[in-house]
């Protein structure tokens, strides 16, 4: 995969306690993330990461896996919503993740903004998330979205946004996916075939989303054989395959 610089855009609203993922949708979002974290920086030796939770950035993009993982993990406490608050605003946290990676150090490669959503979006208007996927796409920055729960009411929603910031890479693949994870189901081992970790064209709907299946091309496999090290292979880099072992224990 080419040099990137990416930002995990991490869900801390109290819908994230819910249990209808296991243990927790905050939990399984974890679990998911860290699968992320690996992949990203094992695609490239100078790919970037950084995470925020809602409309706080935790870590800028960086190459040290440390420091993610220790923002990822730290990211105990869920946001307290007040009266009449967004439990989640989708369009400020997008717009917090795309400064980050504005200001990254590293000005060479794609950037990427991988967007989790765990709770419902029934106070934002579905132009709003138009309008901040158009401009991400006239920023250049791409981005993908996974949705665990509350998927009558987001999916429709997410969809638009991931529509309008969506262009074309060199090959002609898409650059922006959606992928939803029905209840039940580890978003972990859907993300481990998905586009999102392999980088092809095409949205995972929930049908496929059983284990690891539909349109995200090759390597899924070998991302699935080394699952407890969070899809890193422990002879290529033993340090952070056993770091991303003990994160998810």
């Amino acid at each position: 995969m080419p040099l990137e610089s990416c930002m995990i855009l991490l869900d801390n609203s109290e819908f994230m306690r819910n249990g209808d993922y296991i243990p927790t949708r905050l939990e399984a979002q974890q679990d998911a993330a860290n699968l992320l974290v690996g992949a990203k920086t094992q695609s490239h030796p100078e790919s970037t990461v950084g995470v925020s939770a809602g409309t706080e950035l935790l870590v800028s993009p960086t190459e040290d896996v440390g420091k993610i993982l220790g923002a990822l993990h730290g990211m105990t406490k869920l946001q307290q919503q007040e009266d009449g608050e967004l439990p989640n605003n989708v369009a400020a946290s997008v717009q917090v993740a795309s400064l980050a990676l504005k200001h990254r150090r590293n000005k060479n490669g794609s950037q990427r903004i991988v967007l989790f959503v765990g709770s419902p979006l029934e106070g934002i208007e579905t132009r709003t998330l138009t309008k901040a996927g158009r401009q991400l796409k006239k920023n250049n920055v791409s981005i993908d979205v996974v949705a665990l729960g509350e998927l009558e009411v987001n999916e429709p929603k997410l969809r638009e946004l991931v529509e309008a910031a969506n262009g074309r890479s060199d090959d002609g693949q898409r650059t922006c996916h959606l992928v939803t994870i029905p209840a039940g189901v580890l978003p972990s081992d859907v993300l481990a075939s998905s586009p999102i970790v392999h980088g092809a064209g095409g949205d995972i709907p929930a049908a496929a989303a059983g284990g690891g299946g539909g349109g995200g091309g090759g390597g899924g496999d070998d991302l699935g054989a080394f699952a407890e090290f969070g899809g890193v292979d422990p002879n290529m880099d033993p340090e952070l395959a056993m770091a991303l072992r003990v994160s998810m224990e």
